[in-house]
């Protein structure tokens, strides 16, 4: 087993397209298509996102202002996709090592901070359905920025630690070429890395997703008003996507770790080798899509607003997800009067 499974390991995905794809041509040529096919749709849908809520949306609400945010974090990765084009087209790194480090510890940080967003939707639609008489506090603009400012702060801060592995070598197969990669000094670097990017980035992140979600299906289950709006189908059709497009990227990140316990010469070791060296570049590749994949969901979810409004129909959306909101938050007291006539009702007949 070469060292190469276990020292040259990545944190944004892009690594991992150098290590496995960068040095065959076909792989390398077929990544830079890939990328190149969603970077117009990534761009530009992320751009018409921006656009719609700061220019067009009178009536920001609290998804409104993180969808918001995610787009700005999906953006701003996508204007970073043409130095990886680059890259995948040269099969050799022609840019400075500051950039190496700063490009992939931007990548690093956007996963985090799309994660934290996806699941501060689903903990924000969890208060509003589950305990609405006290969602006013998540209402407070003051209070939103600065959980947001903080989430920021945390997604930038926890990629930090991962940037010291971020290097430019040469390749030992091929020594003209020059690499953008993660090089771990011990075996003990790649776990340390992979299980905070594992544990902070998709488990617990997708812990408290899925918990926010049964509550909101049991609360649905309780009462009459059965209907979920639009803006619930939406968050929950984004984090599905999320969950999909990463999942690939993480379980390569497993079987690393697992790479990591097995002696070299076994041949568990070297098939997991196999399986790493065969998936990795894919799944690398998949989590920049995620990235440009939302507002083509957003197209979806507003399409009976495209011939009306043109291009405001996103705007009309997230209104209008707003608006259904403030209804369900009117039938949910509606819903909480009945019930409590009913019941004093009950202890009547019973006296």
């Amino acid at each position: 087993m070469s060292n190469h499974f276990l020292t040259n390991t990545t944190n944004s995905g892009m690594n991992n397209v150098t290590d496995t794809t960068v040095r065959h041509s076909a792989g390398s040529t077929a990544g830079a298509l890939i990328l190149c096919l969603f970077l117009p749709i990534g761009v530009s849908g992320n751009l018409l996102t921006i656009w719609s809520i700061l220019a067009r949306t009178r009536h920001r609400s609290i998804t409104t202002l993180l969808i918001l945010n995610l787009a700005f974090a999906d953006g701003f990765l996508m204007l970073l996709m043409p130095f990886f084009i680059v890259y995948l087209l040269k099969r050799n790194w022609i840019f400075t090592l500051p950039l190496c480090k700063i490009l992939l510890y931007l990548c690093s940080a956007n996963m985090y901070a799309s994660i934290f967003l996806i699941t501060l939707m689903s903990l924000h639609r969890m208060v509003a359905v589950v305990w609405w008489k006290h969602a006013g506090v998540l209402t407070d603009r003051r209070v939103i920025i600065r959980v947001l400012i903080g989430l920021w702060i945390l997604a930038l801060g926890i990629s930090v630690p991962n940037s010291v592995f971020w290097t430019t070598f040469w390749s030992e197969q091929e020594p003209k070429v020059l690499m953008c990669a993660c090089k771990h000094p011990l075996p003990r670097d790649v776990i340390l890395q992979h299980c905070l990017e594992i544990l902070l980035g998709f488990l617990m992140p997708y812990g408290l997703i899925i918990s926010s979600y049964v509550c909101i299906l049991r609360r649905i289950r309780k009462t009459r008003f059965r209907r979920h709006i639009r803006s619930e189908k939406l968050i929950l059709v984004i984090v599905i996507t999320f969950g999909l497009t990463w999942l690939p990227f993480h379980t390569m990140n497993m079987v690393e770790i697992a790479g990591t316990f097995l002696p070299e010469d076994s041949q568990a070791k070297a098939r997991l080798q196999k399986i790493w060296l065969s998936f990795r570049g894919f799944s690398s590749i998949i989590t920049f899509i995620s990235s440009c994949i939302n507002p083509v969901l957003y197209t979806f979810a507003g399409k009976s607003y495209i011939k009306r409004e043109g291009l405001a129909f996103m705007a009309r959306l997230f209104e209008g997800s707003r608006i259904e909101s403030m209804r369900k938050n009117r039938q949910n007291q509606r819903n909480q009067d009945q019930e409590k006539k009913e019941e004093v009702d009950h202890l009547r007949d019973r006296v």
